[in-house]
């Protein structure tokens, strides 16, 4: 079965068609550039335009967004324009694209892509994911089922907000090196773990590609493992979203 997937960015979103057996992309992906702005008009053009070019797909679209998701509205807006708080993103999409949607947190979906088919396959107990990036997103899963926009981004530690701590932006920001980036992350996986004691923490995002420069000079008490799918698992878990058990 295949379904489209569609993930949102701040510099870009992204669109493929997804194999939901093996978990790949049926056909290459389109990525046309985030609209200066990011406002929902803008945005839900983009995203109809991306739906447009995968005419041969049927089923509802799955859909990342990167805020607090509830039956579709947008309930915070941290990375994005402010004026998506409160929007209907689900309703705006169908509308504009003229699909049926289903949109979820950005870092929930990349979570159930890595569960499903990446480095999360087979992974039981209390596992969390974290997508790093220019935030922080996270996805916390209990014996394979999501515990839907934990957020632990925007956790306070040390009397900043983790994101604002050790973001892969940051690093980039302020030059930092690999060693002294990972001590900060270090004391953002700490924070968390006391709250949560997770059996397995999973890395995303693109930095997770380079894993073996960082992952060493972290001291996590959890079994501590890079993502697998790196950029693909918000596309390929916004495609898995859209499966109900009638599907089965």
């Amino acid at each position: 079965m295949q379904r489209l997937g569609i993930d949102i960015g701040g510099s870009g979103i992204k669109g493929a068609p997804v194999d939901l057996d093996a978990g790949k992309f049926a056909r290459e992906r389109l990525r046309i550039p985030t609209p200066d702005g990011g406002k929902p008009d803008d945005v839900a053009r983009v995203v109809a335009e991306i739906v447009a070019h995968f005419p041969d797909t049927d089923g509802p679209v799955g859909c990342t967004f990167p805020a607090v998701m509830s039956s579709g509205v947008a309930l915070t807006a941290a990375n994005v324009d402010k004026s998506w708080i409160g929007t209907d993103a689900q309703a705006l999409f169908e509308q504009v694209a003229g699909r049926k949607f289903v949109v979820v947190n950005d870092a929930d979906a990349a979570g159930i892509a890595e569960m499903r088919f990446g480095a999360g396959k087979n992974e039981k107990g209390v596992v969390l994911m974290l997508t790093l990036g220019t935030g922080i997103g996270s996805a916390l899963f209990v014996d394979g089922v999501l515990v839907p926009n934990t957020e632990f981004g925007h956790l306070e530690v040390n009397g900043t907000q983790a994101e604002d701590l050790a973001a892969e932006s940051v690093r980039e920001e302020h030059d930092l090196k690999w060693k002294q980036w990972a001590e900060r992350l270090d004391e953002v996986i700490a924070a968390i773990d006391r709250v949560l004691w997770p059996q397995v923490i999973m890395i995303g995002g693109g930095v997770s590609k380079k894993s073996e420069k960082f992952l060493p000079h972290l001291h996590p008490r959890a079994r501590t493992i890079p993502a697998q799918l790196l950029n693909d698992a918000g596309i390929i878990g916004a495609a898995l979203a859209t499966v109900t058990d009638a599907d089965a």
